[in-house]
């Protein structure tokens, strides 16, 4: 993905708009997430599963969530919700064109999220090289081990930000948005030193 197609966009009335990406395993909370923190009635595509080895959850997106929050006049964001499951991984590429960065949500309360989500992240990596950040769902704070568990199955570099997350909360949830602002705004800074 070219460096262009990140750029963020000049709305008409003024002000940014940047895509980001929220991807995850299967029920790891990403359209509540974006329910959470959305201005807007979200869009969704969310299907009732008939399978029934799927008891954790009786819906699934097949296509996308899509919110948007203003943080203020000068920057909106648009959320993009992905499916988790892998047979709808055709539209995680379709939805990652031009993200400014990404949220990786995984549910702290299943062993298999966390494994599900290497593959997903092992995708992203390779569709584009932006910040993202790992939020780990259902999670009540941050114990170190389990941080470092989370790095290492994930191979993350200590710049990456590990936050715990409670998606039913805009608090909680407001503050993983945050986290990948600064990251995206550290990205940006850091070539810019590097030229001084």
């Amino acid at each position: 993905m070219s460096t262009s197609s990140t750029r963020p966009n000049r709305r008409k009335h003024g002000g940014t708009a940047v895509k980001i990406v929220v991807t995850g395993p299967f029920s790891a909370g990403k359209t509540t997430l974006i329910r959470t923190i959305s201005e807007i009635t979200v869009l969704s595509t969310e299907q009732d599963i008939t399978d029934s080895t799927r008891s954790r959850k009786a819906e699934t997106t097949v296509a996308m969530d899509f919110g948007r929050i203003t943080i203020d006049r000068d920057l909106v964001l648009y959320l993009f919700g992905t499916p988790g499951q892998d047979r709808f991984d055709f539209m995680w590429e379709i939805l990652g064109e031009g993200m400014l960065g990404y949220i990786l949500l995984v549910d702290s309360s299943r062993e298999d999220s966390l494994e599900e989500a290497v593959g997903i992240l092992a995708a992203f990596r390779k569709m584009a090289r932006v910040p993202f950040v790992v939020a780990l769902n259902r999670s009540a704070g941050m114990d170190p081990q389990d941080e470092e568990r989370v790095r290492d199955v994930l191979a993350l570099d200590e710049d990456t930000p590990v936050v715990p997350c409670d998606a039913t909360d805009r608090e909680s949830v407001k503050s993983v948005l945050l986290a990948l602002l600064y990251s995206v705004v550290d990205q940006i800074d850091a070539p810019a030193a590097a030229r001084v």
